[in-house]
């Protein structure tokens, strides 16, 4: 059960700071950020490695942050 908490509580908060911005550099901030935690997260529940997902994923949140309209 321990194993479940961290990547639910990182998620969580990353859930939490992705309803801010409305200037496309704020929006890229946060959406990597929430990619980067749900990319870990996902990655170890997986059985992969998180900073590779975390890499992957922040990579992923910040583009769709960039290029979205507020």
């Amino acid at each position: 059960m321990l194993t479940w908490t961290r990547p639910i509580l990182a998620l969580g908060l990353a859930l939490g700071l992705a309803a801010c911005g409305y200037s496309p550099g704020t929006r890229a901030l946060t959406g990597g950020m929430l990619g980067a935690g749900a990319g870990a997260g996902i990655s170890a529940l997986s059985g992969g490695k998180p900073a590779t997902g975390a890499l992957i994923g922040g990579g992923v949140g910040a583009l769709g942050g960039a290029l979205t309209a507020p």
